[in-house]
């Protein structure tokens, strides 16, 4: 009896045994199972995260956005302006312009300005004459870049692109090579807002810039210093931030933007504006120097 029963208790130890080594397979494949998810999660959120640090993620430009002045008509308004700009003393002797095109020599501003000049331009429209005072002094580069684009008939034939007349953006924005006179503009079209001159300058006069009626200001891609031939002229007073470097003040001509902008648009751009319902050519630019 006593052997029988001592084989008993043998068996039943084995049996504990056989068991406990079930249960601890069974929980050593489950933290590997484990272990694998929570590797896979880490990688699967670095490569989200690594998306989102070069691709800006999947936000769209809206509010600060509809209040921007950029070429794409995407940019914020919260850019600053580059400490190399701030360190400009103007008016600039020297002018730094360089080039952006991927095909061809585009037609360079000389890099000695007339800094002492005093600037008139006027943009001849299908609307009427538009005259602007030139900030020479406080911006030289830019109005030496301008005065560069205007007699080199640049401008002429093109249309202004986009108007807008809410969100606290009050312009009508010009410029762009691409929108000939002769096309009929859509918000839909890829390249609309992308055309410059085939080279970028850095920005100036920003400190404490403010954009009032009669303000005229470079449009950019929404970084700083990247200034090209796209302009805005401002209607009624904005609520920008010193992003967009102011280079001229409307004299004449003011009424002309404000009908534009009460036309309405034919379609909206999802950053806000559109373009105009009125179509607005520039015939050309003329400058008037003394």
């Amino acid at each position: 009896m006593a052997g029988s029963k001592e084989r008993e208790r043998r068996r039943a130890r084995e049996r504990f045994e056989r068991q406990r080594e079930v249960r601890m397979a069974r929980q050593r494949k489950l933290r590997q199972r484990l272990g694998i998810g929570l590797a896979v999660a880490c990688v699967l959120g670095l490569i989200a995260g690594l998306t989102i640090a070069f691709t800006g993620g999947s936000s769209t430009p809206k509010a600060s956005a509809s209040k921007s002045a950029s070429p794409t008509a995407s940019a914020s308004s919260s850019a600053t302006a580059s400490t190399s700009a701030a360190a400009v003393t103007e008016p600039a002797t020297h002018c730094t312009y360089t080039t952006s095109s991927t095909s061809g020599k585009p037609s360079l501003p000389p890099t000695t300005p007339d800094y002492k000049a005093t600037y008139t331009a006027t943009i001849n429209t299908n609307l009427g004459k538009i005259v602007i005072n030139l900030l020479n002094s406080k911006a030289t580069c830019t109005v030496n870049s301008f005065v560069h684009l205007a007699e080199t008939n640049f401008w002429n034939n093109t249309q202004c692109h986009r108007v807008s007349d809410s969100d606290g953006l009050y312009m009508l924005q010009c410029g762009d090579p691409t929108a000939a006179a002769s096309q009929k503009l859509s918000c839909s079209s890829t390249t609309l807002g992308t055309g410059g001159p085939g080279y970028s300058f850095d920005d100036e006069n920003l400190t404490g810039a403010t954009y009032k009626a009669g303000t005229v200001a470079m449009a950019n891609t929404g970084a700083a210093n990247t200034n090209g031939s796209q302009f805005f002229l401002v209607f009624k007073d904005t609520s920008l931030g010193p992003s967009y470097t102011p280079f001229g003040t409307i004299t004449s001509g003011l009424d002309i933007l404000q009908n534009v902008a009460k036309a309405g648009t034919s379609c909206t751009f999802s950053a806000g504006g559109g373009v105009p319902k009125e179509k607005v050519v520039i015939k050309s630019v003329t400058i008037k120097k003394t």
